[in-house]
């Protein structure tokens, strides 16, 4: 969860002010859609909402969010040193000045109606201002624009989280239902209010139930809303009068950028290393979009590097992470002032189209283990390698559903063994995955080698290491040819520990932290301490002869261990 905080102090507001402003509009969709079902419902909702909404710290939370969310914006856009920008994010910005314009004259109808003129703004009372009307249809476009604004930001930030991309089509079916809900409610509700009020009885009952602004207010409240409208132009005024003298200022003077190939630029000094990049038409891989959120835009400062500013908390933060050299900078948050050579650590490839977010890499938490069959070698010596294959493939095909059967994939073959990883939602099931796929290994194994005694051939041994840690997964390899794979300590630990196990004579090592995870903490006596190549200190594990019955093994040690 903390990389998805990654971030300067802004960007961290941007995002919780984002997800505020998000579960508002979420619920107040849900709640005009009710209007499709009952009105009963829909004013019930309504209430339960305003109870939160409409408490001083409700009120404080979501004004406070908006005007944070867009003050950010605002700057953020006013202190760009260029407007060359990925089309997601030219029109995620487009969308976000277009909400305000719309958003003035619904907040000053309701909320500032109801404040200051004592109207009761039910939905009831919504639905007779806007059904049927050019009102009705703005607001309707504004309810589609802050639906794909909120969505769009929602996904860009979540979309390196696997379990994200494991839901995505479910959370798009889901995200085309809200708005479709919540207009179909609007129009239902809105024809039946629109009836009741051409019954002059009924009119005169709802003119008095929502204290319904006469004439001389609608014009207060119609002359508010132009007053804040030309406000916010004001502030886009300021913002766009800020952006143009920058602009102006930059290119009085400029800089040289020298890339390690040969390539050299000139650019506007105010201007990141990466907006220069796209400026001149450089291709730069910037997975986050520029925000300093991961490290995939890094470049190493090759000249220059000691006349740079010093990275802020934000860049040193995600530098550390990946355990960058002190030369090794984010070009999406460096200034270059003078001359600078650079390196991108990511190379492009030429090619217009990038390579997808799985390409990048992503680390997560997982179990996986190594499996190797004992003494293949010997086994298979004097056999025809038509021979060798079709035992392979028999043993595979006997063992890999124990894996298969727990939600697990064979990463990669090895030969006589494989590497197998358990992605999972959480680590806790990854790791329980883990272990009822070494038991069904097990017993699957004692099936195949029944076959084989039947057979006359003598039976096959394995050993098993398992571990849980950080791996990162990615599709590495050449462009249009890169199977997805795991690396990282993780995966080098567990090829180590599954090596022991024919010194140990044991059937399968089953590391501390993959029991912790799986809530198993098994007494010290029963553990090994091993000494593993590329450990600083020995690391423990739980020898075990035979895994047909690990559970129930697991069970007992851990009722011996005293209390």
């Amino acid at each position: 969860m903390k990389d998805l905080w990654r971030g300067s102090w802004s960007t961290r507001l941007r995002i919780a002010s984002g997800l505020v402003l998000f579960t508002y509009a979420l619920t107040h969709f849900l709640n005009i859609g009710l209007g499709l079902l009952s009105p009963d419902w829909m004013d019930r909702a309504q209430d339960w909402r305003q109870v939160i909404t409409r408490s001083l710290l409700g009120s404080v939370v979501l004004y406070g969010a908006f005007l944070v969310h867009m003050t950010l914006a605002l700057v953020r856009l006013a202190g760009r040193g260029t407007l060359r920008m990925p089309f997601w994010e030219a029109t995620q910005i487009a969308l976000g000045v277009v909400i305000p314009i719309l958003l003035v004259a619904h907040l000053i109808h309701t909320r500032t109606a109801h404040e200051v003129y004592g109207v009761n703004d039910e939905m009831g009372y919504v639905m007779l201002l806007l059904h049927d009307s050019w009102d009705g249809w703005k607001q309707s476009l504004l309810l589609l624009i802050v639906w794909v604004h909120g969505c769009a930001g929602l996904h860009f930030w979540l979309r390196g989280r696997q379990w994200w991309r494991n839901w995505l089509p479910s959370l798009i079916g889901f995200a085309v239902l809200v708005p479709a809900f919540a207009l179909a409610g609007f129009l239902t509700e809105g024809r039946r209010m629109k009836t009741l009020f051409a019954d002059p009885e009924e009119r005169e009952s709802l003119i008095s139930l929502f204290n319904f602004p006469d004439r001389e207010t609608f014009g207060t409240l119609i002359t508010l809303t132009e007053q804040m409208r030309w406000v916010f132009g004001g502030i886009m005024l300021i913002v766009a009068i800020a952006y143009l003298v920058k602009y102006l200022r930059s290119r009085k003077l400029s800089v040289r950028i020298r890339y390690a190939n040969g390539t050299e630029i000139t650019a506007p000094k105010g201007l990141t290393l990466l907006e220069m990049a796209r400026l001149r038409g450089i291709p730069h891989a910037s997975l986050c979009g520029g925000r300093g959120r991961c490290t995939t835009c890094r470049v190493v400062i090759e000249e220059g590097a000691e006349l740079l500013h010093p990275p802020s908390e934000a860049e040193a933060r995600s530098l550390a992470a990946v355990g960058a050299e002190p030369n090794t900078r984010l070009a999406c948050q460096i200034t270059p002032m003078h001359p600078t050579t650079v390196f991108r650590v990511f190379q492009p490839d030429g090619r217009r189209k990038e390579r997808n977010h799985a390409s990048q890499g992503e680390e997560r938490k997982l179990a996986l283990l190594f499996l190797d069959m004992r003494g293949f070698t010997a086994r298979t010596t004097g056999q025809l390698p038509y021979d060798v294959v079709f035992l392979l493939n028999r043993f595979f095909d006997a063992i890999v559903p124990a894996i298969t059967d727990q939600g697990g994939t064979v990463d990669k073959y090895l030969g006589d063994g494989f590497l197998a990883v358990f992605e999972t939602m959480d680590e806790a099931t990854s790791a329980k995955a883990a272990l009822n796929a070494i038991e069904g290994i097990a017993r699957k194994l004692n099936g195949f080698n029944e076959t084989l005694k039947r057979e006359g051939q003598s039976p096959v041994a394995i050993g098993i290491g398992a571990h849980l840690g950080e791996v990162v997964l990615g599709e590495i390899g050449a462009a249009g040819n890169a199977p997805r794979t795991l690396i990282g300590d993780t995966v080098n630990t567990a090829s180590r520990i599954e090596g022991v196990t024919k010194e140990y004579k044991v059937q399968a090592f089953v590391s501390a932290p993959l029991l912790s995870a799986a809530g198993h903490d098994l007494p010290m006596a029963a553990m090994a301490a091993l000494e593993l190549r590329g450990l600083s200190e020995p690391l423990h594990a739980w020898p075990i002869k035979d895994a047909t019955d690990l559970w129930e093994q697991l069970a007992t040690l851990q009722q011996a261990e005293p209390a």
